[in-house]
């Protein structure tokens, strides 16, 4: 069964996504560098709300494209395929841009896991300004899972420089932050204290001299694999993926994980995130954006079935 909407092909069984995604409501699905949270039968989507009209920063070496800081959205859904929109996750503030969440600021690549624990939703997300000079996490706590987020503060992870980012839970329990650092040159993977609410000071630098960004990180078997994208700004190029014994590595690169008309580019899409298939091991949803970096706001979505199989990842775009 495949639905089409303006531009949008949803393949409901293998949860594909090409385009503009609707929800319930009929209106567009506004999360972009998204995460998706699995809770009591629920899943819950978070990312970066655009809006607005988008301008070009002037004075930086890429082309950086901007929109005023919109916050966080939120949307439900049982089967990964009807979205209802929550609201509004965490909002931004306005008219002091000292303050992290000003809409004149940077919120980007949302993501929220729950902590058993304290019975909390921690969110951590990319904060910075404008121009990329910032560069910390923040984290934002809430009771439910669709939030409000009370915004706690932002920082660098044992004084490094943190950009684009996820965050991993463990089997275990244990949670990680991983982002670009060092002027993007190097990832570094950093344990989260046992309430999510801070880095602890076990962190390790991987991908050195790499320059890469938009990570994505998951578990299948024993083995951890890590999906990035280089750093072209806006523009699309050739993800690859990585792969450890261990959260933290060290880590191997394999090389490019998409397959078919379009892999060079990852499809003209940049990875945000990697969701376990309902009920089939070794598959997964590989989650990207399709950036139109001259309107932000009308950016759209791209999933598409990854397959890990023989230690070897496979995203076939066909």
């Amino acid at each position: 069964m495949i639905f089409f909407t303006l531009g949008l092909v949803c393949d409901l069984q293998a949860q594909t996504v090409r385009g503009q995604l609707l929800d319930r409501g009929g209106n567009f699905v506004n999360a972009h560098g998204a995460g998706i949270m699995q809770y009591q039968g629920t899943y819950y989507l978070f990312g970066e709300i655009k809006t607005g009209k988008t301008w070009l920063v002037a004075g930086q070496q890429w082309e950086d494209y901007r929109v005023p800081a919109g916050g966080v959205s939120c949307y439900s859904s049982k089967d990964l395929k009807h979205w209802k929109y929550e609201g509004v996750a965490l909002k931004p503030s306005t008219g002091d841009t000292s303050k992290d969440l000003d809409t004149g600021r940077v919120i980007e690549r949302p993501k929220v896991i729950y902590n058993q624990r304290t019975n909390k939703f921690v969110m951590w997300m990319h904060i910075d300004k404008k121009d990329y000079s910032y560069s910390q996490s923040g984290v934002a706590v809430s009771d439910r899972p669709q939030g409000p987020y009370r915004y706690l503060h932002s920082l660098k992870p044992n004084g490094n420089m943190s950009r684009d980012m996820t965050l991993f839970q463990d089997g275990d329990g244990r949670a990680y932050l991983i982002y670009s650092s060092e002027q993007n040159k190097t990832m570094q993977v950093c344990l989260l204290s046992n309430d999510y609410l801070s880095p602890t000071t076990l962190y390790r630098r991987i991908l050195i001299g790499r320059n890469r960004e938009a990570p994505a990180l998951f578990k299948s078997g024993q083995k951890y694999y890590l999906i990035t994208s280089a750093c072209t700004g806006w523009s699309a190029n050739a993800a690859f993926y990585a792969v450890a014994d261990r959260p933290l590595g060290p880590y191997k690169v394999i090389g490019n994980p998409c397959r078919g008309t379009g892999s060079g580019l990852t499809y003209n899409a940049q990875s945000t995130f990697v969701l376990p298939s309902p009920g089939k091991p070794g598959q997964f949803i590989f989650m990207a954006d399709r950036w139109n970096k001259l309107d932000l706001p009308k950016s759209d979505y791209l999933w598409l079935p990854l397959k890990v199989a023989s230690g070897k990842v496979v995203i076939d775009g066909n």
